[in-house]
């Protein structure tokens, strides 16, 4: 039975026309309504804020990296290990948030920043930066629509020893380097091909090429030096430093409804600390970034206050999300049609929802 629902996910399978045909792909998406003029004013975009961000976020890691990399080189490994671990976070957790926001193009006002931004968030999380622009929006097209979405983390049944193994990069890693290989030998696999444009293909073979040298030097580096702290810091910081990745991106969309096309059923606003939204880029604001995903981040919280009549409480922490998370992940591993449906405020705009299918047929309120 588990075998059978994940092979619902696959995007060359049956799941995925079925989605074209009852029009839940590129499907009228839910969104509130807010004036125009007020839309325009969230959309604007400015270089200031991320600015701040990236050098706060490039500065973190040159003080940590070295701090790390200077006492494990002095044979002091227990002093290295905060700052490495401190590096990891932001290497291999935060750079994802990084991807993300210079992705949209909605980072900085100035494109090349974007752009640069993007490249270098790309690499540190062994991304390739065409392949996932185009994965992410088919995300953003198809959020959890089955057969059609690439990025759905917690399935149904959830494949709970993969997402534990990735905590610490151990199959997303090792998946990474096979995947360079296989691009820079001229190849996609059956799942890039549906999205990934042929024109845009030569980039992702190129990319591949120039990231196994920067790897293949890395391992030289330590050859030569004995240590291993290159690798240290290029490389192993998206294994041992993925943690905060999986536990932010939970709380967006597991245990929620698929097939669904308003993202409030699927979707999650959680709020966080200062430190998280540094380091998550205030994708807590979940709900509102799929809602009209070229507000940029800086601007989530105040569209936020904008849409809130139309949307569910949000969940006060993350630990309010997981004590929902991980009942629904758990009781899924027994029933997959079960997921957790939010129940709007009094006033709010009704849900947009297509006639359930017969895989999700029952839901529960909270």
């Amino acid at each position: 039975m588990g075998t059978e629902r994940l092979a619902r996910y696959d995007l060359t399978g049956p799941e995925g026309q079925k989605a074209v045909e009852e029009g839940l792909s590129g499907g009228n998406w839910f969104r509130s309504a807010v004036p125009r003029k007020r839309m325009k004013e969230l959309m604007r975009r400015s270089d200031e804020s991320a600015t701040k961000d990236t050098a706060v976020w490039l500065g973190s890691l040159a003080v940590t990296g070295a701090a790390g990399a200077l006492a494990w080189s002095k044979g002091k490994r227990w002093a290295a290990l905060p700052a490495l671990a401190a590096y990891g976070v932001l290497y291999g957790s935060a750079s994802d948030a990084r991807w993300h926001e210079s992705g949209h193009g909605t980072f900085f006002a100035t494109r090349w920043k974007n752009d640069a931004v993007y490249q270098i968030s790309s690499f540190m999380m062994m991304k390739d930066p065409t392949v996932w622009r185009w994965s992410h929006t088919r995300h953003h097209t198809d959020t959890l629509v089955v057969g059609r979405d690439p990025e759905i983390v917690a399935m149904r049944p959830a494949r709970l020893a993969r997402i534990a193994a990735n905590m610490i990069g151990l199959i997303d890693v090792p998946t990474a380097f096979k995947q360079m290989l296989t691009r820079a030998a001229g190849r996609l696999d059956e799942e890039e091909v549906t999205f990934v444009p042929e024109s845009e293909r030569p980039k992702v073979y190129r990319t591949a090429r120039i990231w196994l040298g920067i790897y293949g030097a890395t391992a030289a580096g330590c050859v030569a030096t004995g240590s291993i702290v290159p690798a240290l810091l290029i490389g192993l910081p998206r294994a041992y430093g993925a943690s905060m990745l999986w536990v932010y991106s939970l709380t967006q969309h597991a245990g929620l409804g698929e097939n669904v096309l308003d993202h409030r059923l699927n979707t999650r606003t959680v709020y966080m600390n200062r430190l998280n939204r540094f380091l998550y880029c205030n994708m807590n604001y979940h709900v509102e970034h799929h809602m009209f995903p070229m507000i940029p981040s800086h601007r989530l919280a105040e569209l936020h206050e904008e849409i809130k009549k139309d949307c569910a409480e949000p969940y006060p922490s993350m630990w309010a999300a997981y004590k929902e998370i991980i009942p629904a992940i758990l009781q899924q591993l027994k029933d997959q049609t079960y997921y957790v449906r939010r129940e709007l405020p009094e006033g709010a705009a009704p849900y947009n929802e297509p006639t359930p299918s017969p895989a999700d047929d029952r839901a529960v309120a909270v």
